[in-house]
């Protein structure tokens, strides 16, 4: 990074310290609430039956000892650099801190295909008949517009739209409650266990779906640097946001399956529509399902903002091929960076399922968040004058072995997951040294 401030690739200055510990937080569990919890109740109903609440209390355990790593690093480096930042300080190898910026990349295209797959299905059937490959696709068509848009207008929509996703599931959670107090649904349905493959691989696997509802706190990391005081502050956010989160996760799981079938919720695209379809408490259907499809459209577009800020940032380090770094004159947008991602996008939409590129996301971050969690283990050999949280060791340890064995084919995954990801981590090995050799030419020349 000094080597690319002094060739004048990036600009010299420190970002303003202006946000408290509140306003991390509340950034935290809108990064987390979004299209998960909306399109994959019925998927993970899938796997276990009706317990569908065991799968996301797991994930939420699990994810906090990755979380316990993202803080001690956060505190030891606040820098907004994240996973690759992390990679880079303990193994210095250019190589593998580009690929692990590529595999977060990628992780963002792959959830915000899956949001465009649930975009298309059963939410969107409320107001027209399309086929679901058309609403995506149409859907995605949308998100790149207010992506080329510009940041402001971006982050303007997605102040709005996290508030409208929240209220979407305050209104679960209180359909669930007044079911409770009028004596309605099955409870008991909520510990039922229905899995092909057992109780425990069943709940393995629901865990390893369900840990896609959780993604998102790890972004937070690249608001360390304007945090007024990120050691005392952002592991008091990380696990206040995750557990504010898991709360509302489990009551709205509850109610789930409380109120409809597990074959209901499974088959469906839009199952807490189903939730309200049978409510006591009347809510309109319509505007429940324009609250879910304005949650998905949030999180594909935080995805897709990401995604392309992140090849635009590694093309003006040098990185990946200069051309992505281009700007637009007028709207100040990484215009080809923008459409680099959603040709990718678009790819994905067309050839997998909700599961399926929700299953990849999970498993491109898995792979992320292991080596994260080595790289506390390892980076204890660095000494930081401040003070900053630190990680019981055995939480990376276990954080990193429960992360290989969420990716690994024990949860039941699909191949066509394994060669998904494979295939989108060969297009970063590919930019790569098309990048190398154009580098090595220009240095002749």
């Amino acid at each position: 990074m000094e080597e690319a401030i002094a060739k004048g690739r990036v600009p010299v200055g420190e970002l303003k310290r202006v946000i408290g510990r509140r306003v991390l937080m509340l950034f935290v569990i809108g990064d987390i609430l979004g299209a998960g919890i909306y399109a994959l109740v019925g998927q993970v109903a899938g796997k276990v039956g009706g317990a569908i609440w065991v799968p996301f209390l797991a994930a939420f355990v699990l994810a906090s000892l990755t979380a316990t790593a993202y803080a001690e690093l956060v505190g030891k480096y606040p820098k907004a650099a994240g996973a690759a930042l992390y990679t880079n300080r303990a193994f210095g190898i250019p190589f593998l801190t580009f690929m692990v910026a590529f595999a977060v990349m990628m992780s963002g295209i792959t959830s915000a295909s899956a949001a465009a797959r649930a975009f298309g299905g059963r939410y969107l059937a409320e107001f027209v008949t399309l086929p679901v490959l058309v609403g995506a696709l149409g859907f995605l068509a949308v998100v790149t517009l207010v992506n080329l848009a510009g940041i402001s207008e971006s982050v303007k929509v997605n102040v709005v739209l996290t508030l409208i996703e929240a209220f979407g599931l305050l209104v679960i959670m209180a359909i669930g409650a007044w079911a409770l107090l009028q004596g309605d649904g099955n409870p008991g349905r909520a510990l039922e266990f229905h899995s092909e493959d057992g109780a425990f691989l069943g709940i393995l696997g629901g865990t390893a779906l369900a840990f896609y509802a959780l993604l998102g706190f790890e972004d937070s990391v690249n608001l360390a640097e304007e945090a007024k005081d990120p050691q005392r502050d952002f592991p008091r956010a990380l696990f206040g946001g995750l557990v504010v989160t898991v709360v509302i996760y489990l009551a709205v799981a509850f109610t789930a399956t409380m109120l409809v079938d597990t074959r209901t919720l499974e088959e469906s695209t839009g199952p807490l529509l189903e939730v309200v379809n049978v409510a006591g408490l009347s809510f309109p259907p319509k505007l429940f399902a324009l609250i879910a499809l304005l949650a998905v459209g949030n999180t594909a577009l935080i995805n897709m903002i990401m995604a392309s800020r992140l090849v635009y940032g590694m093309a003006r380090e040098g990185i990946v091929p200069a051309a992505f770094g281009l700007v637009h004159a007028r709207r100040g947008t990484p215009w080809p960076a923008i459409l680099f991602t959603v040709a990718i996008a678009v790819v994905l939409v067309s050839t997998g399922d909700i599961g399926g590129l929700a299953d990849t996301t999970v498993l491109l971050l898995l792979l992320v968040f292991a080596l994260v969690n080595v790289c506390v283990i390892v980076l204890r050999r660095e000494r930081v004058e401040h003070s900053h949280f630190r990680a019981p060791t055995w939480m990376p340890a276990l954080g990193a072995v429960v992360c290989l064995i969420l990716a690994s084919p024990l949860t039941g995954r699909d191949l066509d997951v394994y060669v998904r990801a494979a295939i989108l981590l060969a297009v970063g090995v590919l930019l790569w040294l098309l990048n190398h050799l154009f580098s090595r030419r220009r240095a002749g020349a």
